[in-house]
């Protein structure tokens, strides 16, 4: 692999940021499981990363949720593969596509106005509501 992971044309994240750690997969399969480690854990410090601007750095940490700690650190962890090297790729790969939609910054929202034709149709549309449900109601001198 490079030494740097290309994220989009301006960010790239340096490998030497990312920590990996292989631990033992849990679930079905027998005595492999309990001998080779080939899940993988990734962990990498967004807040303290040379390689992503501030903004970039707090969204991740947003849209990383659970998985992120309270330090600002990511952790990722990959085992649906039989095989180290394909958690390994899997974990980059979600940690990588996770960065890319941190790296895009949010659309600012621009408020609007409903048109006086829509303010009143919904107003045309509550009298008529209205009106059907009062022709419901049971008046008191029909109680007897």
């Amino acid at each position: 692999m490079p030494p740097f992971i290309p994220i989009i044309p301006t960010l790239n994240l340096d490998e030497a940021e990312i920590e990996l750690s292989f631990i033992r997969s849990s679930g079905p399969g027998g005595q492999n499981v309990n001998k080779v480690a080939t899940a993988v854990q990734l962990r990498f410090d967004a807040r303290r990363s040379k390689s992503l601007p501030d903004a970039v750095a707090s969204r991740l940490i947003k849209l990383a949720g659970k998985r992120a700690t309270i330090a600002g650190e990511i952790v990722i962890t990959a085992n649906q593969f039989r095989t180290q090297e394909m958690n390994r790729k899997d974990a980059v790969a979600r940690l990588v596509e996770l960065i890319h939609q941190a790296a895009v910054p949010p659309k600012k929202r621009v408020k609007t106005k409903p048109s006086r034709s829509a303010r009143k149709d919904r107003t045309d549309s509550k009298v008529k509501r209205s009106a059907v449900k009062g022709r419901r109601r049971v008046s008191p001198k029909d109680w007897d």
